[in-house]
């Protein structure tokens, strides 16, 4: 396939290619070039006029949860496993066709999805599988009802843990357990829970969960498996905690102090941060809203200390259990720019986030090509935009109509030229 006549963002530089041609042969990108590249389709060549817009890498979102998006609660927590899947699939499709091209599942049982989509059997991004949340009894992820008798004294294991969307786990022992338990079922890293959330139940958003020897026994085994561990918290206080134990990304992080955001600066973790406003998420219990509220209010703050304490960051969306909401994922992207210049977002959109994900080491199992960038040897993950998203990258929220070409894999999933 020849893409001819395009502007080229490579997804590194804050600069463009203007009037290049852009070669794929099967799955990856063989040349971009300026001169025109030789082939027609009596050679059997597909070519596609680009008409000089907007080519730049697919997307990622950092944190995703592809069954989380796709379900509600009251399916999570009576619907046939089967619809589950069914509808994560669902939502696979319409993610890839938002233009997100790669994401990193941080919650849920999302390995034999992946297997399915790279196989070609269904349509749906890249996925970097966390696998099920691991939480500490009454911590972030426990989503037994408060009645349940713990596993620890011989309870039964909630329906999410039935799931494989979250694992309980105290106590060392059963921490590896766990970790490994993700592991041995395809997780790309792993995901802690280190403190409260707003879509839980039973943490305050202050609490610490996991003590620092559980913690750094996730670590061990994460790094035995040759990836690393990623833990949902949002306090200076868990923050520093999991630092202190080796993890390597922070997700959120939004009610961070300025001395932790340069403590993540100063000993290279990142920052998988979200750009949450408050009616990204709907919660009808009056407690959970109010979490939610102090969340966001803390997102300006950190983005620019982490901006100058040179923090690496990531972008994601975390959008979890309102199937109607999933949508917003392209709107939040957008909104990235309200925070950085439209080329700085536009970067953490592709390759930045790219960057996090090659972390997970050998159990990246894209290893074969670059994520996140147009260039010789990269994956052919495209999009073609009518418009120039670095000067409006509001662009990027309407996807349906301003992505006129999406190609992943060398495969045109979308073509309205």
């Amino acid at each position: 396939m020849i893409i001819r006549n395009v502007r080229v963002f490579d997804g590194l530089s804050g600069k463009t290619i203007d009037n290049a041609d852009v070669l794929v042969e099967g799955t990856h990108v063989i040349a971009v070039s300026t001169s025109p590249i030789a082939g027609d389709s009596s050679d059997g060549v597909v070519e596609i006029n680009g008409n000089g817009k907007f080519l730049m890498p697919g997307l990622s979102d950092a944190h995703v949860h592809l069954m989380g998006n796709a379900n509600n609660m009251m399916e999570f927590l009576q619907a046939p496993t089967g619809t589950l899947y069914g509808n994560t699939i669902a939502e696979a499709k319409r993610m890839l066709l938002r233009g997100f091209t790669t994401v990193r599942d941080m919650g849920g049982d999302t390995a034999p999805i992946k297997s399915l989509i790279d196989r070609g059997t269904f349509e749906g991004p890249r996925i970097f599988p966390s696998q099920a949340m691991i939480s500490q009894t009454s911590g972030h992820a426990d989503f037994a009802f408060v009645y349940d008798t713990p596993e620890e004294f011989g309870g039964k294991p909630s329906r999410t843990e039935d799931i494989h969307f979250t694992r309980v786990a105290d106590g060392v022992p059963r921490v590896l357990a766990a970790v490994r338990e993700q592991l041995r079922q395809g997780a790309s890293q792993i995901k802690l829970t280190l403190g409260g959330g707003a879509a839980s139940m039973y943490d305050p958003l202050n609490t610490l969960q996991y003590t620092p020897e559980e913690i750094r026994a996730a670590v061990q085994a994460a790094t035995d498996y040759g990836t690393y561990v990623a833990t949902h918290v949002y306090t200076p206080e868990g923050i520093a905690r999991a630092i202190e134990a080796g993890v390597k990304s922070i997700e959120h992080g939004h009610l961070s102090d300025e001395a932790t955001v340069k403590l993540m600066g100063d000993n290279g973790t990142w920052l998988s941060m979200q750009p949450f406003a408050e009616d990204d998420h709907h919660y009808p219990d009056p407690v959970r809203s109010a979490k939610n509220t102090e969340i966001c209010k803390g997102t300006e703050e950190v983005y620019e200390w982490a901006k100058k304490y040179g923090v690496k960051t990531a972008w994601g969306t975390d959008l979890l259990l309102e199937p109607q909401s999933a949508a917003r994922q392209s709107v939040m992207a957008a909104r990235l720019g309200e925070f950085y210049s439209n080329v700085e977002a536009l970067k953490m959109l592709t390759s930045g986030n790219a960057q996090l994900f090659e972390l997970a080491g050998e159990r990246n199992t894209y290893r074969g090509g670059k994520l996140g960038v147009i260039a010789e040897g990269s994956w052919a993950d495209m999009i073609l935009v009518d418009g120039d998203p670095t000067a409006d990258l509001s662009l990027i929220a309407d996807p349906d109509t301003n992505f006129n070409l999406i190609v992943k894999g060398g495969q045109i999933i979308k073509n309205t030229l």
